[in-house]
């Protein structure tokens, strides 16, 4: 059930920060749905093919690509309110979407019985894959890649999840809610990891 409803949040948030950029971008309406549904399966879907789940898993869910698509079209229906806010909203749902799916790409690792470096990394390209090929797709440089701390959550996630730290249903959604807290604190306080810049010859 846990699995589920991370499941479920995920895919809306992911479907709907890819539909807001891609109409940031000025996409047209394809390319608005084109781009949610790439956001919200994405990383599922490198997650399969990394730890030997057959892509092909991803048609069975139906109902998440239902969700998807009515979350998308409610974005694309009601724009100009939900653009207006995306500054405010935006990096919120990115930080939903993060969390939920970093959470529910170690469960599904964990529960293959997936040594805890395999639990971690499907945690992170779950959490953080659709949001790269979002990026990708938009143009611009992926958000997890620079800027604020990301990954390094979904690294969290993977990790406690691994050592069996949380494992009912209270635990993971506890575990959701800080997850989700910490990524909104590291963009809130512009928390960033060391980086190393080449100076010019």
């Amino acid at each position: 059930m846990t699995w589920d409803v991370l499941s479920i949040i995920g895919t809306i948030a992911f479907a709907v920060s890819g539909a807001i950029i891609a109409m940031e971008e000025e996409y047209d309406i394809l390319g608005v749905y084109i781009l949610g549904i790439v956001t919200a399966f994405g990383g599922g879907a490198i997650r399969n093919l990394l730890i030997g789940v057959p892509v092909s898993a991803l048609w069975e869910q139906g109902l998440f690509f239902q969700i998807a698509l009515l979350s998308i079209t409610a974005v694309f229906l009601f724009p100009n309110n939900l653009l207006r806010h995306w500054q405010k909203w935006g990096n919120f749902f990115d930080a939903i979407g993060l969390s939920a799916f970093a959470i529910q790409g170690a469960i599904y690792a964990a529960n293959m019985d997936h040594p805890i470096s395999a639990v971690i990394v499907a945690a992170v390209l779950t959490g953080i894959g659709g949001g790269i090929i979002r990026d990708l797709l938009a143009g611009r440089k992926p958000i997890v890649l620079r800027a604020e701390i990301y990954a390094v959550w979904a690294i969290l996630a993977g990790l406690i999840i691994g050592l069996k730290i949380a494992s009912s249903p209270w635990e993971l959604y506890t575990l959701f809610v800080l997850i989700t807290a910490l990524r909104v604190l590291s963009y809130t306080f512009d928390w960033k990891l060391p980086s190393k810049r080449l100076g010019a010859h």
